[in-house]
């Protein structure tokens, strides 16, 4: 795999694993080279709860993605949700001992330093801190403080936390599958960063990934993530509902969710019928579309509410924290019919679906821009941010390092200069000294 060039996603789902390889081109879009998709058997509500099963799932993937990019794979950027996730507002600051100095990524890393070190309840650990706006010696309201001159630097916090087991269990998993972890990231922000525009992130917007166990929920508002939240219900319970209410298997259940779903009863007549073929030579059995859209529309009708609780906990009804863009749905439950209509009558909030081709490079394939893989291309992306900044990080150490090459050369010269004028010196000495003597 060539260093600095290709970034490795990998979504481990509830429903599916997906293993994304992708490298930006020339116009700095997102060009995808190969895809795998396996199966997801040993995830429940976003964690694992079968290490063997899982890893499987994770080879599996690898290797499709392998094969059709033609690539080998060795590092992954993995993403991760579940139920364990929560999130809080942490306000700290730092100060600086040089104020005559100005500010530079060295003070911000050592305040985000300082915020990983809080003391987590047992068993949680840290995974995201984001900062959100900067205090320079109490003036507030900076986004960017680099540059400017100030003695105390102090910020508000957005700060994920999650369930240590949990996370070593994910970094277990990507090790046995003789992968190399290079970096975590919070599900809900990698679809964040696939789907959404700039200009959505700064009007204020809500993003709700649906996915198969569980929906996450990302609130931007001034370009600047507000609120995280992750709810443990998603598609998967939809199909668990149909299953128990139509009384057939959970593969039929899907299927009929997939191609006759909808989540809105009112759309289907009376007399529409869908005939499932019987077990094993039983009779058929016969289901009214608008009795299978009354069980999906309860279900959804929940989790919709669920999330609108947790937009409403971020305060969107004031009107500085107003989300002008309304919200945008993605992840494979988006996909549902209809979906979008209910959304906007429980929210009265403009809605729309999200799609990942927002920085996919054109002539991508059609299924990749699908709101099934946001997760997994914002987790690409992501990749490739690490390897950006690691680059910038090395590029400025060699400019340090020349630039110290640079200064121990001028301290030779210095010294080669002074030791010539001590010589002369030395000699002009002498030649005093003798002449005072002869002058004897």
């Amino acid at each position: 795999m060539e260093e600095h060039n290709i970034s490795v996603g990998l979504d481990i789902g509830t429903t599916k694993i997906v293993a994304m390889i992708g490298r930006k081109n020339e116009y700095g879009k997102v060009e995808i080279l190969g895809v795998g998709k396996s199966k997801s058997l040993g995830v429940h509500r976003g964690v694992v709860n079968n290490i063997t099963q899982t890893i499987q799932s994770i080879q599996q993937a690898v290797q499709e993605a392998e094969a059709t990019a033609s690539e080998k794979i060795s590092e992954v950027t993995v993403g991760i949700a579940g139920q364990h996730i929560r999130s809080l507002q942490h306000s700290d600051y730092i100060t600086r001992a040089n104020s005559e100095l100005v500010i530079d990524e060295a003070d911000i890393d050592r305040l985000i330093n300082q915020v990983h070190k809080l003391v987590m309840l047992p068993g949680e650990e840290i995974i995201h801190v984001l900062p959100q706006e900067f205090k320079v010696d109490g003036q507030a309201e900076i986004k960017e403080p680099i540059g400017m001159y100030g003695g105390r630097l102090e910020a508000n916090f957005h700060v994920v936390v999650g369930q240590v087991s949990s996370i070593r269990n994910i970094g277990r998993c990507v090790k046995s599958s003789d992968l190399e972890l290079e970096g975590i990231t919070l599900e809900p922000l990698a679809s964040a960063n696939a789907v959404l525009s700039q200009e959505e992130k700064e009007a204020g917007v809500a993003l709700i990934d649906i996915g198969g166990g569980t929906t996450d929920l990302a609130v931007f508002k001034d370009g600047i993530i507000r609120h995280t939240a992750v709810i443990p219900f998603g598609g998967n319970v939809i199909t668990e509902d149909i299953k128990e209410g139509c009384s057939i298997i959970e593969k039929q259940a899907e299927l009929l969710k997939m191609k006759f779903g909808s989540a809105w009863p009112g759309e289907n007549k009376d007399n529409e019928i869908v005939s499932i073929p019987g077990l094993r030579g039983r009779d058929p059995k016969e289901i009214t579309l608008k009795n299978l859209s009354k069980i999906i529309h309860a279900r959804v009708v929940e989790i919709v509410e669920q999330v609108y609780v947790e937009i409403k906990n971020y305060g969107h009804e004031e009107q500085k924290k107003k989300l002008i863009a309304g919200i945008v749905l993605t992840g494979g439950g988006s996909q549902l019919k209809h979906l979008k209509q209910l959304v906007e009558y429980i929210t009265g909030m403009d809605t729309r679906i999200g799609y990942p081709n927002e920085h996919l490079a054109g002539g991508s394939d059609e299924e990749i821009a699908s709101p099934l893989f946001a997760t997994a291309v914002g987790l690409v992306m992501d990749g490739l941010k690490r390897q950006d900044r690691r680059m910038a990080e090395e590029a400025d150490e060699e400019t340090v390092n020349e630039n110290e090459a640079t200064e121990d050369e001028i301290k030779e010269v210095v010294n080669e200069v002074q030791k010539e004028r001590r010589s002369f010196l030395d000699k002009l000495t002498e030649r005093v000294k003798d002449f005072l003597d002869n002058a004897e």
